[in-house]
């Protein structure tokens, strides 16, 4: 008996549960700043803390499960990637990471914004920086996979651990179920 395979899907379901992540800040950031007392100012940011900080650990959380997903789809046999929007078009490095530049510079500005707003000493983890960059490296070294046909073709950044990858699957499908993708940074010590 011959088994047959149709292929992998680009995105496994990700797609109904992130945000634009840049578009999303400023649009919060714009509103604190319409305001030209500074109290006025801290009030607004302290309503939109949450959110922002909500935004960035989910599209956090999404990259991590391309990474995760990237993994899985290697240890399949070679398999066409289904629906993958990118393949065929053309490649602009600048235009394909900007989003992970943008959140790269949030990571390091937002704790002085902590400071300022809501005179608060905030940091964050360190293993999300490396996340980011990570997570840029794949962009850049898949050219964001607009040559990516078959999950062969997909190429893993350097540090990505890849002991469990068999396991992402099931993984990303449990956090899939309720949506919440900042769940999946839970396991960066597995990836990272």
């Amino acid at each position: 008996m011959t088994t047959t395979y149709e292929g992998l899907e680009f995105d496994p379901g990700f797609a109904p549960y992130i945000l634009a992540f840049r578009g999303t800040v400023e649009y919060l950031y714009f509103d604190i700043n319409k305001f030209k007392n500074l109290s006025q100012k801290k009030m607004r940011f302290r309503q939109y803390h949450n959110k922002i900080l909500e935004v960035f650990y989910n599209n956090l959380g999404f990259y991590a499960g391309c990474l995760m997903w990237a993994a899985y789809t290697k240890t399949q046999p070679e398999q066409k990637i289904l629906s993958n929007h990118c393949y065929g078009q053309s490649y602009n490095e600048e235009e394909n990471t900007s989003e992970t530049q943008y959140m790269l510079k949030f990571e390091e500005l937002y704790p002085k914004d902590m400071k300022y707003y809501l005179a608060e000493d905030f940091s964050f983890d360190k293993n999300l920086r490396k996340l980011l960059e990570m997570y840029e490296e794949f962009l850049i070294i898949n050219e964001g996979f607009t040559k990516t046909e078959l999950n062969t073709d997909i190429k893993l950044p350097d540090g990505l651990k890849t002991d469990n990858a068999k396991n992402y699957r099931v993984i990303i499908e449990k956090v899939l179920e309720n949506g919440n993708l900042s769940e999946l940074l839970e396991y960066l010590p597995e990836i990272l």
